[in-house]
């Protein structure tokens, strides 16, 4: 099985760069501003206090403060206020109309507006101002992923390419990560295969800390998917995946140790794989693709199934069996055929 982009993925936009904690901590731990959280305020007494400020704070002529009162009501997730703050500030303020641009990529807070939010972020992604320095690799980043979808732009996998390969700057890890990731998946696909550099990127991403790519790193070393396969490699490279959250890597853990006949370990796993529901909830927390996600999930369920089934590492009960064959098959029906075929032909 190859770790690749589907023919039109959702794919999730780049986080603002360098906004390393949230607005509500950041001005709370301001001393100049006198404020903390020991008198007991509720959350919205004490999200209330942090607006009053930043209010106060840009009627004395601080624009600064008008970015963070935006980036305060986003992560709020008022997009519609945040929207509102942004746009007063961005013709002079790159990280504002960074945030301008996602906003109206992904119909946040607005209509959904494909080719505003390219056309701001291209004025980013192409700009030479210091301001926008450490936006571009990730406005780059962005710009691809609108030519991959065919939102806002024409659809081009060249394009799409040009952008990422921009924005992934040769492994740079101050890059884009999600562009390292979004090319190890991007030349794992038919049309644009090239499993030598998809083994390339993904190792380069799962070393700047992509979870998403070291899971795809371990079915390709267990695979031998562009590299020599190297089953100690697959092992480490999945089983670290799957204890920071990625579903597609447990899923893989599974079928690693089942095909080693390791059953108890298997059942083990693949029971705490089947027991996920929530693909999107997943998603936002991993940050990793829900397509993925879903392949992850039939995979434990499949394998749970056939542990059971079969009395492997657990007791044997048909009609449990029957139950998460049928969840496998509702969560993933091309994976659950393909695993049902190697049955079929006996190779597991």
């Amino acid at each position: 099985m190859e770790h690749k982009l589907q023919e039109r993925p959702k794919l999730t936009s780049e986080p603002l760069p360098s906004v390393t904690a949230s607005v509500t901590s950041l001005i709370s731990h301001e001393n100049s501003l006198h404020i903390d959280n020991e008198e007991g305020y509720t959350t919205e007494e004490f999200n209330e206090k942090i607006e009053t400020l930043l209010l106060e704070r840009i009627r004395g002529g601080d624009k600064l403060a008008i970015f963070q009162l935006g980036q305060y009501f986003f992560e709020q997730e008022n997009y519609s206020a945040s929207l509102k703050q942004f746009d007063r500030i961005k013709d002079e303020d790159f990280q504002a109309l960074y945030q301008l641009g996602v906003m109206y990529y992904d119909g946040l807070g607005t209509t959904e507006n494909y080719k505003l939010g390219v056309e701001y972020m291209k004025n980013i992604a192409t700009s030479q101002s210091k301001r926008a320095k450490h936006l571009r690799h990730a406005a780059q980043y962005n710009v691809g992923r609108a030519c991959m979808e065919g939102f806002g732009v024409k659809q081009s996998y060249e394009e799409a390419e040009k952008w990422w390969l921009l924005a992934a700057d040769d492994g740079n890890p101050q890059a884009s990560i999600k562009a390292q990731t979004s090319l190890g998946m991007f030349y794992s696909r038919d049309e644009t295969k090239d499993l030598k550099k998809a083994f390339f990127w993904h190792s380069e991403a799962t070393g700047n800390g992509s979870l998403e790519s070291q899971g795809a790193l371990g079915v390709m070393y267990e695979t031998g998917q562009g590299c020599i396969q190297d089953s100690d490699s697959a092992f480490q490279c999945l089983k670290e995946a799957s204890e920071r959250g990625n579903v597609y890597a447990m899923g893989n853990l599974v079928s690693h140790y089942y095909r080693r006949k390791l059953y108890t370990k298997a059942a083990e796993t693949a029971a705490r794989v089947s027991l996920l529901n929530d693909v999107a909830k997943i998603a936002k927390e991993t940050d990793c693709l829900p397509i993925f996600i879903a392949k992850g999930i039939a995979l434990g369920c499949f394998f749970y199934a056939r542990c059971l089934h079969q009395g492997l590492g657990v007791v044997k009960n048909k009609v449990e069996a029957q139950k998460f064959y049928s969840k496998a098959y509702e969560f993933d029906p091309a994976t659950t055929q393909w695993l049902q075929n190697l049955v079929t032909l006996g190779k597991i």
